[in-house]
């Protein structure tokens, strides 16, 4: 079997690497040898317990190997770290001045580094550029053990969708194999994927993260890779869009006119492309090399084999005792190889979901496992998943507090609700708690309302967003998604809105209309100001221990890397506008009355903006930086609560005939919102689309209809 194994995955290897030249593919510019050397020391000279002081811009130069105190705190380290790089500032400043003779060792050792006739400019520049890098030696060694495991499935899935086999070596770069690796910036998995971007291919929520699961998550990666590169067309920056994402990618070659990623490196300033960003495409060529390489850098290895398993769909919720039970296995081993179920599951807070693709090992079952699943006893199965309680944040209240009244852990209360610090609730945030073990019995459904052939609805009197969803069966997140509102509490009488009705005959089948954006005439009070900033700190940076020495704060554009849409302001104050997006917006997130943009704009009352057009915003009460950051908290939050209830299954191309418009293939013929299909073609005119263009189309499938 172990032979056999081996085999299979060097044949697959070996095919996709025939079919696709990794030179052509992805190029090694002399440009970056330097930078692919540095990384290629990192994963292979020294391990986690040392680190390299080097220059964060000139890879080359590499001052000192230092040892970290072993047993020590994050803190200890940080203080060795602070002291070295002291020493080589005030070095490097001196030597700046000009003072190159009677020097001590040390300052001959440090000015060695650099090339004969370096000028002052530059040394001055490196005492501010010095930056601790540390080892990952340990960690690729293990990671390439551990890679055997998924390696089979990784390749196959990869030559699936025609894609290089190179990219198989990504995870080395983003978690080296771990699939329970996380960053602080929410990054999850063995592909590292944040929540957001996730939730477009994987179900994402309190009792199922795919991202967990490497099975799960490489499927969504290949996607996300395949769509990058559609996007991009070339692979160094596709692969760098997986970190920096497809938008800062575009922008990056909009403004460089050119798609060469050693000039991108080099000349591309952004607030969001820091060193991870530089480093991701050159420390993708080092892994590749390295792996292939391994017993040469590493001595004799052997990878971990895959374990032969099956796949078994659980016929309806059913509590984890009853599983464990009929199937004769244990939660441990269960849980082993079904990461992707939360806590929650494992702790019987929450069934097993209905419809969930069970892994199990073969040497555990007999042929009849999937009959004995489905004659468990009636009184064993249930027809709905256990409700979860909440709690409503107040103005004074504390998670310790919160615990306290309901009698459950504080820890408990952070993890169920993905809380990193005990300060990071807020007043109106909805908290979700432990659920209590009532027993749940088959439950008729509601009789509702059939949704209006135009899928519109007008606001009657005595409406609400509650009473709404509750007469037509629709989800109040995905309402919500379709009809950005400033204030959901107040809906006036005559009001339209889109809906969107569950189709219990056909569930794979969406009907979600989208609207064209209507004008906000109306200058309402604006809401309490609300600000998003993240730390561009991914699982790249945690593992590069960039987050001890370069904390670049920024807006929230990590969080929406699988978004091609442009979201920054122009050197000459202009915005390209996106789907979803109006005035009223525009004035609420500027603090600034809507005429003000008309009259900016020589824009007569009743006409709207275009999707994909220029507007010249007027910055004189916000700063530009936190106009993108409620931007893009507003398009984050609207995705989010959209990819709450579908995800991406696949993409198809479809050729525009003549009379066909995007609203069509919107809401008539695809289902799909018109944002999400502007992100599909971010290069294509939506409005003056032609007889003959492509558009790709993104296949959506209810995530509460395919797992429960």
């Amino acid at each position: 079997m172990r032979i056999f194994f081996a085999f299979v995955l060097t044949l697959l290897f070996i095919a996709s690497a025939e079919a696709a030249p990794s030179s052509e593919l992805f190029p090694r510019p002399a440009e970056l040898e330097p930078a692919v050397t540095f990384w290629t020391r990192v994963y292979t000279e020294i391990d986690t317990g040392h680190g390299f002081i080097h220059d964060s811009r000139h890879l080359d130069v590499v001052y000192e190997v230092i040892k970290l105190p072993a047993n020590s705190s994050h803190l200890t380290h940080d203080k060795v770290i602070k002291r070295a790089k002291d020493q080589y500032a005030q070095i490097l400043r001196s030597l700046a001045r000009g003072k190159h003779s009677n020097l001590s060792a040390e300052a001959k050792r440090v000015l060695s580094r650099w090339p004969d006739g370096v000028s002052k400019k530059t040394l001055r520049n490196a005492a501010r550029q010095l930056r601790f890098q540390q080892g990952q030696a340990d960690e690729f060694r293990a990671g390439w053990v551990r890679s055997g495991t998924w390696m089979p499935h990784i390749l196959q899935t990869l030559s699936e969708r025609g894609l290089p086999a190179e990219l198989a070596m990504l995870p080395h770069v983003e978690s080296s194999f771990n699939p329970n690796a996380s960053s602080h910036a929410g990054a999850a998995g063995l592909w590292q994927f944040t929540r957001s971007t996730g939730r477009r291919f994987m179900r994402i929520d309190s009792v199922v993260d795919e991202r967990r699961d490497p099975y799960f998550s490489t499927v969504a990666a290949a996607q996300l890779l395949a769509r990058n590169y559609a996007t991009l067309k070339h692979w160094p920056l596709a692969i760098t869009a997986y970190n920096h994402g497809v938008a800062g990618m575009r922008r990056a070659v909009r403004r460089l006119k050119t798609h060469n990623i050693e000039r991108i490196i080099e000349r591309f300033r952004s607030r969001t492309f820091g060193f991870a960003s530089r480093n991701f495409y050159p420390a993708f060529l080092a892994a590749v090399q390295v792996d292939r390489n391994a017993s040469t850098h590493f001595g004799h290895l052997e990878q971990v084999l895959p374990v032969d398993t099956m796949i078994i769909v659980v016929p309806e919720y059913l509590h984890v005792k009853t599983v464990e039970a009929v199937l004769g296995i244990d939660r441990a081993t269960l849980q082993t190889y079904n990461p992707a179920l939360r806590e929650s599951v494992w702790e019987g807070r929450k069934y097993v979901p209905r419809n969930f693709q069970l892994r199990v090992p073969t040497a555990h079952l007999d042929s009849g496992a999937q009959i004995a699943l489905a004659n468990i006893p009636p009184d064993q199965r249930f027809v709905k998943q256990k409700r979860d309680r909440h709690h409503r944040v107040r103005r004074g209240d504390t998670l310790s507090g919160i615990a306290a009244r309901y009698g459950i852990r504080v820890a408990e209360l952070m993890s169920l609700n993905r809380v990193n610090g005990r300060h990071l609730i807020y007043a109106g945030q909805r908290l979700v708690l432990p659920t209590t073990d009532v027993p749940h019995t088959r439950i008729k459904p509601a009789t509702r309302k059939p949704v209006p052939e135009d899928g519109k609805y007008v606001v009657r009197r005595g409406d609400s967003i509650y009473r709404i969803t509750q007469r037509f069966g629709i989800d109040e997140r995905t309402l919500l998604a379709l009809n950005p509102m400033r204030n959901r509490h107040k809906l006036e009488i005559g009001q339209v809105l889109r809906l969107k009705a569950a189709r219990l005959d056909t569930p794979a089948t969406l009907v979600v209309a989208a609207a064209k954006p209507a004008q906000v005439k109306t200058d309402a009070e604006s809401p309490e100001e609300t600000t998003t900033t993240l730390t561009e700190t991914h699982s790249q940076q945690q593992k590069n221990g960039e987050g001890l020495d370069e904390n670049v704060t920024t807006t929230a554009h990590i969080t929406l890397s699988a978004d091609p849409s442009d979201y920054t302001v122009a050197s000459d104050h202009t915005i390209e506008v996106q789907a979803l997006e109006t005035l009223g917006h525009y004035a609420e997130w500027l603090r600034i009355r809507t005429q003000k943009l008309r009259t900016l704009n020589n824009m007569n009352v009743g006409k709207y903006v275009v999707s994909g057009t220029r507007l010249k915003l007027d910055f004189s009460r916000v700063p530009e930086e936190t106009f993108e950051s409620r931007r893009l908290a507003y398009h984050q939050e609207l995705q989010e609560e959209f990819f709450h209830q579908f995800r991406i299954r696949d993409t198809q191309t479809h050729t525009v005939r003549r009379g066909e418009s995007i609203w069509f293939l919107s809401q008539r013929k695809y289902q799909v919102p018109v944002w999400l299909l502007r992100q599909y073609n971010p290069d294509l005119d939506l409005d003056r689309v032609s007889s003959g263009a492509q558009v790709n189309i993104p296949i959506l499938e209810r995530v509460s209809e395919t797992t429960g």
